[in-house]
């Protein structure tokens, strides 16, 4: 048993000071006390709190980060940032999507992530066909979260079909395509890498209502029950208004009214976006259970439009946050967008807090941790014993930290817009990251600048 004493933690019922946190040998947390005696215990270097879940996570795209803002046409969305996407994807190896990955999970761990959901979708070779493992790129996403030492879940994705009413995959579709039961073999095959591993978890994501018909669609979940029926299923949802009104035309019903009324929605599910949603949505999506992941960075970049939190959350509604096309690697830019884009929405200042905490940042913080920590199916989220000792303890000497305590902290961390907060990183027990450094993050960077560099020869 390792004990560890920080003068400022944020525990599940807020900050609190003199925190002793008793680890065990398999990097759980076993013990933890407030007002405690630091003697015989090892000092952190500063507050902590838990680590956070990146809850959608599309790792191949962070090679695409500022490659797709010069304006192709005056209506430029969406759907023109996908055709880039394609013909980005069309080209990718293996090798390559391992050290893109590689990287993106170091670059995740030095801002506070501890964990990812990697909803993954690109699984055939350039020409479309099946690699002799069906499994292979899902398992290059494996190794990379094991060589930098992130948490991960794993969701191998459905892509069947390219809209609504089962129309076809196009030609530049053909590495996504997939049905059911390759998916599960995946995931059999996916468990099988993992072992006994506690800091890898399996689910399934149904990529969308337009890729995967209602049968694929239910025989997925029912396929996944009988290997796991705790798995997570994770599914993008009314991201787009054209989504919207194409499911509308299919079924008569909303993208999200649709998923409440046929899927058993519950706490085993995670809404990606759900952007586009009206007050009866958003009150049964609520009452669900369900995570709703919310990537704030991605949508603004993509310029989907707002997610209505406040409502949502009044609910009592459960979200977290992903980084999806990692336009940003920090979950405190994400939290921060997440809060300011609310405030533009409403004109108004300090949106996210409850009677627990007056504070925007320990509420956004201490939330997003919990929801992710479902979503992702994985024991974290709080600093509370049961859970991974997934810690994140911030640099006391940072200027932007000065007599700074309790809710001031996480506010500093989320809202001062300064890099460098972040000293120390645990996951599972173990130290990913010291002194803001991680091990692999020289060698890391060389080899995505290398991958890089052939994708866009």
């Amino acid at each position: 048993m390792k004990v560890w004493y920080a003068d400022d933690a944020l525990l599940p019922e807020g900050w609190a000071r003199r925190v002793a946190i008793s680890i065990d040998d398999h990097g759980d947390i076993a013990e933890v006390r407030a007002g405690a005696d630091p003697e015989g215990a090892e000092r952190l270097a500063g507050p902590v709190l838990p680590g956070m879940a990146n809850l959608h996570s599309h790792a191949f795209q962070r090679a695409m980060a500022g490659l797709t803002e010069m304006r192709g046409a005056p209506d430029d969305d969406f759907w023109t940032w996908r055709e880039l996407m394609y013909r980005f994807v069309a080209r990718i190896t293996p090798e390559q999507a391992q050290a893109i990955a590689r990287h993106l999970y170091v670059e995740m761990l030095r801002e506070g992530y501890t964990a990812v959901a990697e909803f993954h979708y690109v699984h055939n070779d350039a020409d479309g066909a099946p690699y002799a493992d069906r499994a292979e790129l899902l398992l290059r996403h494996l190794a990379a979260a094991r060589e930098a030492g992130i948490g991960v879940t794993l969701l191998p994705s459905l892509y069947r079909w390219s809209n609504f009413g089962e129309k076809p995959l196009a030609p530049r579709q053909r590495r996504f395509a997939t049905d059911a039961a390759a998916i599960l073999s995946m995931v059999e095959r996916a468990h099988a890498a993992a072992g006994d591993d506690p800091d890898v978890h399996v689910g399934v994501a149904p990529h969308s209502l337009r890729a995967a018909d209602p049968a694929s669609l239910a025989e997925l979940v029912a396929g996944l029950e009988t290997i796991d029926p705790d798995a997570p299923v994770h599914i993008h949802v009314a991201e787009q208004t054209k989504e919207v009104d194409d499911c509308l035309a299919w079924s008569g019903m909303r993208p999200v009214e649709w998923l409440l009324a046929n899927c058993g929605v519950d706490a085993r599910w995670c809404v990606v976006h759900a952007t586009h949603v009206v007050a009866d949505e958003i009150a049964t999506l609520a009452r669900s259970g369900a995570v709703v992941g919310l990537c704030p960075t991605t949508e603004g970049n993509l310029g989907d439009g707002i997610f209505p939190l406040v409502d949502y959350r009044a609910g009592g509604g459960r979200y977290g946050v992903g980084g999806d096309s990692h336009v940003s690697r920090s979950p405190a830019e994400e939290l921060r967008m997440l809060e300011y884009v609310q405030r533009l929405a409403r004109r108004r200042r300090n949106l996210i807090a409850d009677e627990a905490s007056p504070a925007v940042g320990t509420t956004l913080w201490r939330e997003a941790a919990a929801g992710g920590a479902l979503a992702l199916a994985r024991p974290m989220g709080a600093i509370a014993a049961g859970l991974r000792a997934d810690l994140v303890v911030l640099d006391a000497g940072h200027p932007d930290l000065a007599a700074r305590g309790g809710d001031a902290i996480a506010n500093a961390l989320v809202f001062s817009g300064a890099g460098g907060l972040v000293r120390d990183v645990m996951v599972g027990g173990r130290w990913a990251v010291r002194e803001g450094r991680h091990p692999l993050a020289e060698r890391a960077a060389r080899d995505y600048a290398r991958a890089v560099a052939a994708l866009l020869e």
